[in-house]
């Protein structure tokens, strides 16, 4: 089998952070979501992956190169807009062949991975096989309805869900897809939809498997998603210290220090992670929070929070909760008098102050 990675898209809900960097490459537990999916197909046996890539393609290109850390092969397939998830099948036609294909969003971590899966539709052989959980706001997904276990309709984003059974953004399909492909119009989004694909096979008889998700799924397209997601895999570390830590200093349940990092005069309370020469002055460090390489935090307690490369937070008066901080990020305390703020802030920022 193949595989192929959804990269493209403007990544919206997350801005501002997406002005400046693509929404797949945004840390989780100081790794890039996206490499969350290559390496879910990497350990199914996948050896050929097509990543689709659009506006954000050259950072893409940069963070994954040609895929041989993982010992993958990478073909990277422009899309011009991002016109539906059936669309990017559509022009990934080249590289997929006849070739059985799993199709993974970039954007998705799927905690039990999809190793069994791939083996399920390998042995079985079905037409297609979805992935399905129950989501308190189908109409935020597309949806399934099933009958006896069977897939008998799929609808995308409905005002009035027929189920709250949404589908993970993981799918597997036969070379049958592209017939599907080619009947659909295109929706009210101006978007070839892959549940219109999917149903088309349901319709003309193509056999359309469904699996219920054990375990936890998150679509990382909105702040509190990622956070929710760090949450979950910081959740799974254990403790590893690389760094330095001084006699000052203390880490108490699951904390990961990478090389290069120091923590001084610091309480580090885990789960969490402290990246690569990252310095921890005079601070807390609350659990569920990732600071990557290159930051400075000092006179500072901060928790459930992910903080990217090279910022810097100083002397902040409160505690740092549920916050996503960008790259390059300074924060600090302004003196006293007079007492005003001062702000420098990027398009569609959100700023809380008490």
């Amino acid at each position: 089998m193949k595989g192929l990675i959804l990269s493209g898209g403007k990544g919206t809900r997350l801005r501002p952070l997406t002005f400046t960097q693509a929404k797949q490459l945004v840390p989780v537990a100081n790794k890039p979501v996206l490499f969350y999916g290559i390496e879910a197909l990497h350990e199914a046996g996948i050896r050929d992956i097509g990543i689709i890539v659009g506006d954000t393609k050259d950072e893409i290109r940069d963070a994954v190169g040609d895929g041989s850390r993982w010992g993958i092969s990478v073909t990277y397939i422009e899309q011009d807009e991002p016109l539906g998830l059936a669309h990017a099948v559509k022009i990934a036609r080249d590289f997929l062949q006849d070739t059985p294909f799993v199709m993974y969003l970039g954007d998705n971590i799927l905690k039990s991975g999809i190793t069994s899966l791939v083996q399920e539709f390998e042995e079985e052989k079905p037409n297609s096989l979805i992935l399905l959980t129950e989501v308190p706001n189908p109409h935020m997904f597309g949806v399934a309805e099933l009958e006896d276990g069977r897939v008998v309709n799929l609808v995308e984003k409905p005002k009035d869900p027929p189920s709250n059974l949404a589908l993970v953004g993981v799918y597997m399909f036969d070379n049958n897809i592209f017939e599907a492909i080619d009947a659909i119009e295109p929706s009210w989004r101006n978007e070839l939809e892959i549940t219109d694909a999917i149903q088309y096979l349901v319709k003309n008889g193509y056999e359309v498997r469904s699996h219920m998700v054990t375990g936890w799924w998150k679509d990382t397209g909105k702040i509190e998603d990622i956070l929710d997601a760090n949450r979950l895999i910081l959740e799974t570390l254990t403790q590893k210290i690389e760094g330095d830590v001084d006699a000052d200093s203390r880490t108490n349940g699951p904390v990961v220090i990478e090389k290069g990092a120091s923590v001084t005069n610091s309480i580090i309370r885990g789960p969490a992670i402290i990246g690569k020469n990252t310095q921890i002055q005079d601070s807390y460090i609350g659990p569920f929070t990732s600071i990557q390489k290159d930051c400075l935090v000092c006179q500072t307690e901060i928790e459930h929070s992910i903080v990217l490369e090279g910022s810097e937070i100083r002397e902040v008066g409160s505690r740092i909760d549920e916050s996503l901080i960008g790259r390059g990020v300074k924060i600090f305390k302004c003196p006293p008098k007079p007492s005003v703020y001062r702000f420098i802030v990027g398009d569609q920022s959100e700023i809380g102050i008490k």
